[in-house]
């Protein structure tokens, strides 16, 4: 009977926690993760820690303090499960223009594009390709594409925004060319 009286706290208590705090942890996430979606996500299985590991809550710190140090550490667990989905993606896209001995893979090595005209962003239909090609690298490929070339920042000054070294900024406008080409060719220069 004891178990079943614990489960029923247990369940109490994280409902009212659920009512008093859902609204700053998820300002709190979406702060942290500039995603709605994601924000969301990460409330809802910090409840679900909670009810997982409510025994192991004394009572010591405000609930508050402790759902907040539950959302943190998912958080945390959320960037790094990126971070490497992000490095995973990107070691496949240099094995996927470049073979063993690093030179570009025959089938893969850039194309002459054809632009009679010379004036491709002038072309709205190009324009909606570029975008769409845009959209589908990740963050900060995006943000150094469109630093350097859209906003005409220095190399300098995208480094220190987006917090990274000139070396990594260098490798990663690379990357992203690459992918923009490919995406490029295959959804405008194939038509």
């Amino acid at each position: 009977m004891q178990e079943s009286e614990s489960g029923t706290k247990s369940t109490a208590s994280i409902s009212k926690w659920v009512q008093l705090y859902s609204d700053n942890l998820f300002s709190w996430a979406l702060h942290k993760t500039s995603s709605k979606e994601t924000a969301e996500d990460l409330v809802q299985e910090t409840f679900l820690a909670a009810v997982q590991s409510f025994e192991k809550f004394k009572g010591n710190s405000n609930p508050k303090t402790w759902l907040f140090a539950i959302l943190n550490n998912k958080i945390i667990d959320f960037y790094r499960s990126s971070y490497r989905k992000q490095y995973a993606n990107e070691e496949l896209i240099v094995e996927h223009f470049f073979g063993d001995t690093d030179h570009w893979k025959k089938e893969e090595a850039p194309k002459e594009w054809a632009d009679e005209t010379g004036h491709l962003f002038d072309d709205s239909e190009f324009q909606k390709a570029f975008h769409h090609c845009m959209k589908k690298l990740p963050g900060n490929w995006f943000s150094a594409i469109q630093l350097k070339f859209m906003e005409e920042k220095s190399g300098e000054h995208i480094c220190q925004e987006l917090d990274i070294t000139p070396t990594n900024f260098w490798q990663m406008l690379h990357r992203a060319k690459l992918q923009l080409r490919k995406c490029l060719e295959l959804n405008w220069f194939k038509k």
